[in-house]
């Protein structure tokens, strides 16, 4: 099978609104995350990572998906544009297909048509439905950059746009596509919020995740793209994995078996041995049964320890768009051969195995890194991108 290569990406995180802002912000140790007033049902101050970027209404002939969510995608396609045009003149529309990772689409405008609906009775004469559903995400890519190859949402929650990685892969080797617009974009909404609040998943406080007193996570937001192609570039997607374990609605398997045969298969695909793997992006919600797992797995399966640290202390934890954002952040790692430091608000948990931690401005060779991301319903994916 041939190599494919990704651009580089486009993106809007809590941390920056460009590639260089957002390498500069990732390395030495920033924290996007803010307490935000009104989220909450209960009225408490909520910790979250929000996108500050002005953000344009969509053009007219898209106003009927005008959200906050497909704001920031139209954002950061247009930050594409030019690997696009260059893909439209190389392959033509109909070879370029779209596959995205969401959980949230335009729940945020339901969620105003609900309120006004209590106050009036009826629903804004506005609103449309197709806003909030899941496909419109890709949908509204695809028609926006005037594509038509495959096109199509996943949504698996927090590894939507991880496993993204693996469909694009496949579309194109597999001959339905030559190059693919891949990524994940979610935006905060209450529903979401007060959703993860009511599990008694969404911590107080600065999340931390694998340090002491650990209690859950901060929701974030962002977007990020690529296209992946056989056009040679500086990275390469070298191998994905993909498993579903199905131990627990919204625990993970505390052995951590489906999360080990993701990356096993990620390896095996990419044709590397554990060993190679320089750096390691944990999933790392700072939930206590997440984190137990997870440090327990990688203390076990990398023998040779290498660096590992999860960006979620920084821009919290985007949901369906974590997988793209840390993909992004990994790509950029491997061209500065810097690694994404952790970011600490309390002590390591000394009940934990000890890992490798990056540390701020932590200069080292990278070649090959991994990024792990872990959802409801075991469903898990690894993704291993290269240096070339």
């Amino acid at each position: 099978m041939s190599d494919l290569y990704l651009s580089a990406p486009s993106l809007l995180t809590p941390i920056g609104h460009s590639v260089e802002a957002v390498a500069t912000s990732l390395f030495s140790g920033k924290v996007g995350l803010t307490a935000q007033q009104g989220l909450l049902l209960d009225e408490t101050p909520a910790w979250v990572g929000k996108v500050t970027a002005p953000l344009s209404p969509l053009p007219a002939a898209f106003s009927h998906l005008d959200c906050r969510n497909t704001r920031m995608l139209r954002q950061v396609l247009d930050g594409l544009k030019a690997d696009i045009d260059w893909a439209m003149a190389e392959y033509g529309q109909d070879r370029i297909g779209v596959v995205l990772g969401s959980s949230t689409a335009g729940i945020d405008v339901g969620e105003q048509a609900l309120v006004h609906w209590q106050q009036h009775r009826r629903l804004p004469e506005s609103f449309n439905y197709d806003v909030q559903t899941l496909g419109s995400v890709a949908r509204f890519a695809s028609d926006y950059l005037g594509i038509s190859g495959p096109s199509y949402t996943l949504s698996t929650a927090c590894s939507s746009s991880g496993k993204a990685f693996a469909s694009a892969w496949r579309l194109i080797q597999t001959g339905l596509a030559d190059a693919v617009v891949v990524g994940g974009v979610d935006s905060l909404c209450r529903l979401t919020l007060n959703g993860f609040s009511a599990l008694e998943s969404v911590s107080s406080k600065l999340c931390s995740p694998f340090s002491e007193g650990r209690q859950g996570i901060n929701i974030g937001e962002g977007a990020a793209v690529f296209l992946l192609s056989r056009r040679n570039s500086a990275v390469k997607l070298a191998g994905v994995g993909e498993s579903s374990d199905g131990y627990h609605i919204s625990a993970p398997d505390p052995e951590g078996k489906g999360a080990e045969l993701a990356m096993n298969q990620a390896l095996a695909q990419a044709g590397l041995d554990v060993s190679n793997i320089d750096y390691v992006n944990l999933h790392g919600t700072g939930t206590v049964k997440n984190d137990a797992m997870e440090a327990a797995l990688v203390a076990r399966f990398f023998s040779h320890k290498p660096l590992v640290s999860s960006s979620k202390a920084q821009v919290g934890h985007c949901l369906g768009a974590a997988g793209a954002l840390e993909a992004a952040f990994c790509y950029l790692a491997l061209l500065a051969n810097t690694a994404p430091p952790q970011v600490w608000q309390a002590p390591y948990d000394s009940q934990l195995p000890p890992l490798n931690f990056a540390e701020v401005g932590q200069q080292t060779p990278l070649r090959h890194v991994m990024s792990n991301s872990y959802a409801f319903g075991g469903s898990n994916v690894s993704v291993i991108f290269s240096h070339v």
